[in-house]
């Protein structure tokens, strides 16, 4: 699946333009035109870069970008026709990066998208394993260890737990897992959920106990390193 970019800026004009250039380079490409905006695409679309306009209505590039990092490690690009210093700094410091001031060149523009992908690409493939106690998730194969031992996992089961790990110490509803794995709004009924955190349980053997049940509001994973 091509790796997806969200373009937010008012100017529909250069939104367009910025689109269709990236579309030929052969990503799928969103567009915002506010800010609430992109925080409401970057919560329904698995963005790989999010290109940022800093003067918008609703919310400006700023507040977009402070709310974003507090959330996301998604990388960010700023492109704003403020070219003063002060403004990159700020961008940088809050947590974008990239820079570009408008007027700006296309082929640059291409060449630093594909850069920070690359980049992006490198980093997920370092992430690929993730551990807790003696719980070893391969995200690149599906592949779960306990102790060391390989151990049968569904898909789903996988991404659960997966998802548990990578959000370990946080409390998460039932409804924040159905979301996060089946990649569809909750339709209310918790046994889904219920069945599979059982199942992975089960498998979990002597670390099932690192799968806490919070009851009356969710699950989370303790423990381990």
């Amino acid at each position: 699946m091509p790796k997806q970019i969200l373009v937010a800026d008012d100017d529909s004009d250069i939104a367009a333009i910025i689109a269709e250039v990236l579309t030929d380079e052969g990503y799928l490409v969103h567009t915002a035109s506010n800010g609430l905006e992109v925080l409401d695409k970057i919560n329904t679309h698995e963005i790989s870069l999010l290109i940022l306009d800093i003067m918008m209505p609703e919310m400006d590039g700023l507040e977009v970008l402070t709310q974003l990092k507090r959330e996301s490690n998604t990388p960010v690009m700023i492109l704003s026709a403020k070219g003063r210093d002060i403004d990159k700094v700020i961008g940088l410091q809050i947590g974008a990066d990239d820079y570009m001031a408008k007027p700006f060149s296309l082929d640059e523009l291409v060449a630093r998208v594909s850069a920070h992908l690359r980049r992006e690409h490198r980093r997920e493939k370092i992430n690929e394993i993730i551990r807790l106690g003696t719980i070893e998730l391969n995200k690149s194969t599906f592949q779960v260890f306990v102790k060391g031992t390989p151990t049968d996992f569904s898909t789903k089961e996988f991404l659960i737990l997966s998802y548990l790990i990578e959000n370990k110490g946080q409390v998460l509803t039932r409804e924040q897992i159905y979301e996060a794995v089946w990649k569809d709004a909750y339709g209310g009924d918790m046994t889904t959920v219920t069945v599979h955190i059982k199942n992975i349980r089960s498998k979990l053997g002597c670390e099932s106990n690192l799968l806490e049940t919070v009851w009356g509001v969710g699950y989370r994973m303790t423990g381990g390193h």
